[in-house]
């Protein structure tokens, strides 16, 4: 406990003891909830200090005749501290995010002048950065598109901190981004799909995954942010068109294969609601 708490009342001390005690559980759970949709290198430990600390400071300061019920009052306490600790986590600062624009401009420049997807080396060597700075602006700024995939493209900080139960459309829209999501996921040209399927879903070392795959480490890198841009903009064509920013010259080869992978996950996306169609109906038959 805290000074303040010492200097509490002897029975509100020791009611405060007691809330505290039994609402330990409501920290785990609001950690667990929040746990499940931010990316893997968020602690959870940090995340539960914050809440015990909130849980403290809600059970000395609980006024019981304002008739409001304590795990009400607590929880919104426990997800603002969460918020704020969510909040000065740096996702990708203001010039990680200045320089991803920028090298996202030369990579386009560069695909639609090569009719193909340049390598680290060009890049790097296109934007006067060495192979190894444009190599971890990707990592940063990867760590936190991992976030966006896991939600709409416009989701807040806010909106990872659950507070209500979801209404019947969300839970719909939720369950449609993650089955357009499954889609892209595997029509991903292969290698592409190997490294995101390993890396963000078996865990893989990137270390590891490079030596399968008989590249560089670097390359990994380049591969992954290239199926991460891939994938946002398969979810963004199919769910919020105006999201999708163009790449390289229009109807270059960049862009046809471009083309070619949105069709092929409406296609796949399709042939799914075909095949469950049947199904839905002998369930209501």
């Amino acid at each position: 406990m805290t000074a303040y708490s010492d200097s509490l009342p002897t029975a509100h001390r020791d009611g405060a003891e007691e809330l505290i005690t039994q609402h330990m559980p409501l920290v785990g759970h609001i950690v667990r909830e929040t746990m499940g949709r931010v990316p893997s290198h968020v602690s959870r430990d940090d995340l539960t200090s914050a809440g015990l600390t909130a849980l403290v400071l809600a059970a000395q300061a609980y006024d019981a005749s304002r008739a409001v019920p304590f795990d009400r009052y607590a929880a919104t306490r426990i997800r603002g501290a969460i918020l704020d600790e969510l909040r000065s986590i740096d996702w990708a600062s203001r010039s990680v995010r200045r320089r991803a624009r920028d090298l996202a401009e030369t990579r386009a420049a560069l695909a639609g002048a090569l009719g193909r997807t340049p390598t680290v080396d060009e890049v790097a060597a296109t934007a006067g950065l060495s192979t190894d700075e444009v190599t971890a602006n990707d990592d940063d700024v990867a760590r936190a598109q991992v976030l966006s995939l896991q939600g709409s493209t416009t989701t807040t900080i806010e909106d990872l901190v659950p507070h209500t139960e979801p209404s019947p459309e969300e839970m719909y829209e939720h369950a449609e981004r993650l089955t357009y999501l499954r889609e892209a996921i595997a029509e991903l040209p292969d290698r592409l799909r190997k490294v995101v399927e390993d890396y963000f879903f078996a865990e893989r070392p990137m270390a590891d995954i490079a030596a399968e795959l008989g590249v560089t480490d670097s390359r990994i890198s380049q591969m992954r942010a290239e199926a991460l841009a891939l994938l946002k903009d398969g979810l963004n064509h199919a769910l919020d068109p105006a999201l999708v920013a163009p790449v390289g010259k229009p109807g270059g080869v960049a862009n046809r294969r471009r083309e070619a992978y949105f069709a092929a996950v409406a296609s796949r996306h399709a042939e799914g609601l075909r095949r469950s169609i049947p199904a839905r109906l002998n369930v209501a038959g």
